[in-house]
């Protein structure tokens, strides 16, 4: 039959366009084109047994066709195939083949493609661990503004690993996946500012983007917010403030946060004074070992 035809109803029948949108007579379109070896179709195939659209959802089936159209070059299908082999979904899980297509994937410039075997050289899955090879596929996915990439790669000059160490150049990375909205990257950079790391020292700018990433459940930038709040660092001192951030990561379980607002709850601070409140969480730090939460509690049995 007509390809270019068979696609354009494939097309109509998904977007709905001079017809009734159907996904099962648009799947029934696309895979007519796709066994004339047409390989963004027989990826678009795949995607729908994946999703189950139009098809009954089937992963094996899904496979298939991202292989049919990976075998051919098409890169996007390598690297969902790459997935799909790390994960054992349709095919049975194997580590060096995932390895093998997200390297096919990656230098066809996926950058979801690099950023996983930027992950496989770091965790030597499927392939022998090499930080610089890691470094170096971040660094491609990175500068396509993938976010995650992007963290990983200012982690990577942070720590030294792959690359020489680089507080400047780990806070410009971090500065990008953070603007995307990584949470981690806020967080971290936080950190940055506060200790004035590859950059001057700014308590309210580390106060800002611990804000961010408190804002995302980050328990850590939670308790750093709360922590500038009652130190008067960057932010005007106000314990009842200090005492929503420590509450927000004690219910997450950190146990400093709730060793501090045991404190702010024994001494009434921003909140009402409450000696069983303030003992109820110290004794979840101590349960969880904070030493100075044990010792506190030894005090008031003593007292």
């Amino acid at each position: 039959g007509n390809v270019e035809g068979q696609f354009r109803l494939g097309v109509m029948y998904t977007k709905g366009w001079g017809v009734e949108k159907d996904y099962k007579k648009a799947a029934e379109w696309y895979r007519k084109v796709a066994e004339q070896g047409v390989s963004g179709v027989q990826f678009i195939v795949g995607a729908m047994y994946e999703k189950g659209d139009g098809v009954e959802q089937n992963y094996t089936e899904a496979a298939e066709w991202y292989r049919k159209a990976a075998e051919q070059g098409n890169a996007t299908a390598q690297c969902k195939l790459g997935i799909m082999c790390e994960e054992g979904q349709g095919v049975e899980q194997n580590d060096a083949e995932a390895t093998e297509w997200y390297r096919k994937a990656a230098s066809q410039s996926v950058p979801a493609a690099q950023l996983k075997l930027g992950l496989r050289y770091e965790e030597g899955r499927g392939i022998e661990r090499n930080n610089v090879s890691a470094a170096e596929w971040y660094q491609r996915a990175a500068e396509q503004g993938l976010a995650d990439a992007q963290f990983n790669l200012g982690t990577m000059y942070y720590d030294g690993q792959g690359v020489e160490q680089d507080y400047s150049k780990a806070v410009m990375w971090y500065r990008k996946a953070a603007g995307q909205g990584d949470a981690e990257a806020q967080f971290n950079l936080g950190v940055m500012y506060y200790g004035g790391q590859g950059i001057e020292q700014d308590y309210a700018k580390a106060a800002m983007w611990y804000r961010r990433a408190a804002d995302q459940g980050v328990a850590a930038a939670q308790f750093n917010l709360g922590v500038m709040y009652s130190e008067n660092q960057g932010l005007e001192r106000n314990y009842a403030k200090a005492a929503e951030w420590f509450l927000r990561a004690a219910e997450q379980g950190y146990t400093a946060a709730q060793f501090n607002l045991g404190l702010l709850y024994e001494e009434g601070e921003g909140v009402e004074q409450d000696h069983e409140e303030a003992i109820k969480w110290y004794r979840k730090a101590a349960e969880a070992g904070d030493i100075d939460a044990q010792s506190k509690l030894e005090l008031i049995n003593k007292t």
